[in-house]
């Protein structure tokens, strides 16, 4: 003992909510989201969303599972991306080294080296998880683990960056309800109804930035919705359902702020259109916020046009 008082811990940083949510909190719909959902439902057809990246695309298909309870699955498309991959894939690889492992008459299961993807988890869970030797866990299981079991939701996001075909690729499975394994020729088929239990629903929400022109065949097999750009008064309340998320306050003085920054994201969309540019999303604006919130900025602060460059203007666009 030394007699020295000890040193205090650092104070505790409260952690942030991530930049970029994927758990559907916060999210704010609005009557022509929900009308577009409901339909969409109603004719077993993909809901197909169009809109600038940071519009909220992504973000909606985990609001509908959050809120309702059903499982959440999603996929993000590459340009490598197939069709198949949406249904299974099917490890070549490591069933070449087995047989090459345990030579030519060894009984290889193609099953074992089957891996659901996610409309097949959607689909039907039951045959996903499989049994036996084959037993496998949702990928999802922290979030699905409580959720209900007959009801999915399934986000298929950029589907532009993805071959041409492959779009084309998932007509029949997605019209159909149906596909078939071709290496161990196992039929899925979408689980309307689980025993002692409501009819199960089955939603599949498509995203795409527009980068590139799908199929008509495609598109007339989806209900599309186009997000519109929100207005001030809908910047506004999307950015106090991000921030009161995780029970953060949203004071009278973080609300005037949002508007003074919902004014300046508009007047910076009006310059980017003029001069052929992308405009600032909504993304874009609640990281503005965020800034000004934690380093104290408001519009009229010295340090605020260098913000605005960092956030809303970036450096293809011009100042306004």
């Amino acid at each position: 003992m030394t007699g020295e008082e000890p040193a205090q811990a650092a104070p505790v940083t409260p952690p942030r909510e991530a930049p970029d949510r994927r758990d559907g909190v916060g999210y704010v719909t609005h009557e022509r989201i929900e009308l577009a959902v409901k339909v969409a439902l109603a004719t077993g057809r993909p809901l197909l969303l169009r809109g600038e990246p940071g519009s909220g695309k992504s973000s909606l298909a985990a609001h509908i599972a959050l809120t309702e309870q059903w499982r959440y699955y999603e996929h993000v498309v590459t340009s490598r991306t197939q069709g198949r991959d949406l249904l299974w894939t099917y490890d070549h690889v490591r069933r070449l080294s087995d047989a090459q492992v345990r030579g030519a008459a060894a009984q290889l299961r193609d099953e074992v080296y089957v891996t659901p993807g996610p409309l097949w988890w959607a689909f039907d869970p039951v045959s996903a998880a499989g049994n036996g030797a084959q037993k496998r866990r949702d990928p999802l299981h922290e979030v699905n683990k409580d959720r209900k079991v007959h009801s999915a939701v399934v986000l298929i996001d950029e589907i532009d960056k993805a071959d041409p075909d492959m779009p084309n690729s998932l007509l029949v499975p997605l019209g159909s309800n149906r596909f078939v394994v071709q290496e161990t020729g196992e039929e899925v088929t979408r689980r309307f109804l689980v025993a002692g239990m409501e009819p199960g629903h089955h939603l599949v929400v498509i995203t795409t930035n527009e980068e590139r022109e799908l199929p008509q065949a495609f598109l007339r097999r989806c209900v599309v919705l186009s997000l519109e750009e929100p207005g001030k008064d809908r910047l506004v309340e999307i950015a106090e359902a991000h921030f009161t998320a995780d029970a953060r306050t949203f004071t009278a003085a973080d609300r005037a702020l949002a508007e003074e920054l919902a004014d300046a994201l508009l007047k910076t969309r009006v310059h980017a259109k003029e001069k052929g540019l992308r405009p600032p999303s909504t993304a874009e604006f609640l990281d503005a916020l965020r800034a000004c919130k934690e380093l104290s900025i408001d519009t009229g602060h010295p340090l605020w046009p260098e913000l605005k460059r960092l956030t809303l203007l970036k450096p293809q666009q011009p100042e306004g």
